[in-house]
């Protein structure tokens, strides 16, 4: 096989695919990239409304890795690429219906209010409690209360847990979910160690920690970054592309879809999957019902998002930090708030304020049961008494996400480790994509370029050198 011949498929266009296409570009391999929406981005789409400009999947990144900010400067996008207020550093807990910092300092923690004086001498036993074992059957629930207590638990991890997964504390698995925080115990023996060690060692990987990176965002919102991105491309896009099913054909991959309501299907050497594992489960026909067994026991809980607009002057709450999260202890009907306008520019218009909302997750998927009425007439009734604010909102808009963000609940070592035997059994296919290796941003970056160069290593095991 001449070594520029080779066809590559990728299933998605969201940022995981982009990524990945980028970086096999930049070794001189192009892709035909197949997106179902009518524009590249996948989860991240970005509108302007009545002057409010609206994330609705991401709504911002950290910049964890130098890979983000190279590929920002190769598409040209440096001057667009926008740094959080520095008012984004304080963030709130509620707790008994107030609004109460996290504390970010050793000084501050041992005046906050939020723990009892019990909680906060019960963390200077944490460089004694000992290793646990077999973390991918222990949640961040168990592993939290062990080495921290139950009021850390409760009122820092349960509802940082709720803002970044949307998920259930009790059923995630620390290993699988966390493995960063799980390898402090692992590899140093505690926390509070493991988190002085640790810093030096990312220090030479050029790599920042999750706390301490700075967030990002662009002047037009996330989706301009994977707009550019594509535009950068040389690959083909196929946008509004319907993936009906994927099969093999002697050593070659059939991809067989609908486009512009007409079936068609091409032959492709390879294939990277930056699908939902729902999707990939449905998508790859090989005969190997495992591969959909494991694909469907991936959980995907109900998000809503709620964007909020509110004249400035009605708001009596100080709009000093990046929001606020709700511990499932407060019995509240959402899970936390952006105050979006004040951490970036241009989120809305003049004198008014703009929030994010999200609603539902692992933890109350019921709640979404609701019609869209009374879902946001009881949220909004719950922010306005937080929030202190007297009136009603300017503006209103509702996005539902049947299947949100992917659970690394117990046991999720289970489907890595079938994924990675279902790559070696079927050579040429690659899984990617926010279910293996971390849902953020920064992670869906870093692990693409793994894939990448992993797509790399197998294109040079089967090319054959050109001829002169």
């Amino acid at each position: 096989m001449e070594k520029k011949k080779i066809k590559i498929a990728i299933l998605g266009g969201g940022i995981s695919a982009l990524t990945a296409a980028f970086q096999l570009e930049k070794s001189g391999y192009s892709a035909v990239i197949f997106e179902q929406n009518s524009e590249p981005g996948g989860s991240m789409i970005t509108r302007n409304e009545e002057g409010y400009l609206l994330d609705f999947g991401p709504n911002s990144g950290l910049e964890t890795t130098p890979l983000i900010a190279e590929i920002v400067n190769e598409i040209g996008m440096a001057d667009e690429m926008v740094y959080a207020n520095e008012k984004g550093n304080k963030r709130y807990i509620l707790k008994n219906g107030k609004l109460i910092p996290l504390p970010m300092s050793p000084a501050a923690f041992f005046k906050t209010p939020l723990f009892s004086a019990r909680a906060k001498f019960r963390l200077l036993a944490e460089p004694f409690i000992k290793r646990s074992h077999d973390g991918y059957y222990q949640s961040i629930a168990d592993f939290v209360r062990r080495r921290l207590g139950t009021e850390f638990l409760d009122y820092a991890i349960n509802p940082f847990v709720s803002g970044v997964f949307a998920g259930d504390p009790e059923k995630l698995s620390v290993k699988s979910a966390f493995p960063k925080l799980y390898a402090l115990e692992e590899n140093y023996g505690g926390l509070i160690k493991g988190t002085l060690m640790g810093a030096r060692e990312r220090k030479k990987r050029k790599e920042v920690a999750k706390q301490s990176a700075k967030m990002f965002s662009f002047r037009n919102g996330m989706q301009s970054m994977a707009k550019r991105l594509a535009e950068y491309l040389s690959s083909e896009i196929k946008t509004g592309t319907e993936i009906e099913y994927v099969r093999k054909s002697e050593e070659k991959f059939e991809v067989i879809y609908r486009k512009d309501g007409q079936s068609a299907s091409e032959f492709f050497d390879l294939i990277i999957s930056a699908i939902p594992a729902y999707d990939a489960g449905r998508i790859f026909q090989f005969g190997d019902e495992d591969f959909d067994r494991h694909c469907s026991q991936v959980y995907y809980p109900p998000v809503a998002v709620l964007y909020l607009g509110f004249r400035k002057n009605r708001i009596a709450q100080p709009l000093d930090g990046f929001g606020f999260l709700i511990p499932t202890k407060e019995k509240k009907d959402f899970l936390g708030a952006i105050w979006s306008s004040v951490l970036f520019e241009n989120r809305a218009p003049e004198d008014y304020e703009s929030f994010t909302l999200f609603i539902g997750g692992a933890q109350k998927p019921e709640i979404l049961d609701q019609d869209d009425e009374n879902l946001i007439a009881n949220t909004v009734a719950e922010f306005k008494k937080i929030m202190k604010i007297d009136s009603d909102p300017e503006f209103v808009k509702i996005r539902r996400w049947e299947k949100a963000i992917p659970q690394y609940n117990l046991g999720y070592i289970e489907h890595e480790r079938y994924f990675e035997s279902f790559e070696n059994n079927n050579p040429g296919v690659f899984l990617s994509g926010n279910f293996r290796g971390g849902i953020s941003v920064g992670d869906c970056f870093k692990n693409s370029s793994l894939t990448a160069s992993r797509v790399l290593e197998y294109i040079n095991k089967i090319s054959k050198p050109t001829e002169n």
